[in-house]
């Protein structure tokens, strides 16, 4: 087989065909995992509502996502409410909050963050039941959740309190997202209830 001279065309040609085989490639790998990352990430989601409504097994409407970005799952065990704060120490946090039917607190998980390891990472255990930073129980509507630094009810994580406000705001964020829900959803309810009274006076 002759060999190609190096001319700049057959350079371009060469490197046109290499960059083509590996898009085809990247693209068949991308089409072939897809679909099992997706299973994985639904898999965790599940697993997460689970852990933060402290239940083996729970029935989970379709999400609702807000405006803010929040998304809610309702359960026949409580909702568990996905809220981010972008202001992490190092960029976004993304939480998962479970509430029960009162409003309070019962279990979180992180889903997403980018603090350093060893420091702002430790948000994941922090705040957990039983830890010096324990908002389980807790609600927003009851409690200062914001750091005792500003004057709040929550320990901080040692050297990380941008971290630990960031992890609080999303804490809140989860419960007026909830909050909202519940005044949206009574709001209706009084809307049909006026509607039916202004036809049954007709």
């Amino acid at each position: 087989m002759k060999k190609l001279e190096s001319t700049l065309p057959n350079m371009v040609i060469v490197l046109t065909s290499i960059a083509v085989i590996a898009g085809l490639a990247l693209g068949y790998v991308n089409s072939v995992t897809a679909g099992p990352i997706e299973q994985i990430k639904a898999q965790q989601l599940s697993d997460g509502i689970k852990a933060v409504l402290n239940a083996d097994e729970v029935k989970v409407e379709a999400p609702d996502t807000l405006e803010s970005g929040a998304v809610l799952y309702r359960t026949d065990k409580g909702v568990a409410v996905q809220a981010t704060d972008p202001n992490g120490f190092g960029g976004k946090l993304t939480v998962l909050v479970g509430f029960d039917n009162e409003g309070t607190i019962q279990g979180y998980q992180i889903l997403e963050t980018s603090e350093t390891p060893g420091l702002g990472a430790k948000a994941d255990q922090w705040f957990q039941k039983g830890q010096k930073g324990d908002i389980i129980g807790m609600s927003p509507v009851r409690n200062n959740m914001t750091v005792s630094k500003d004057g709040g009810e929550v320990d901080a994580i040692t050297a990380s309190t941008i971290t630990s406000r960031a992890f609080l705001r999303c804490v809140n964020s989860a419960y007026e997202a909830l909050n909202t829900q519940k005044e949206d959803a009574q709001t209706g309810a009084t809307v049909q209830h006026n509607e039916e009274k202004e036809v049954t006076n007709e």
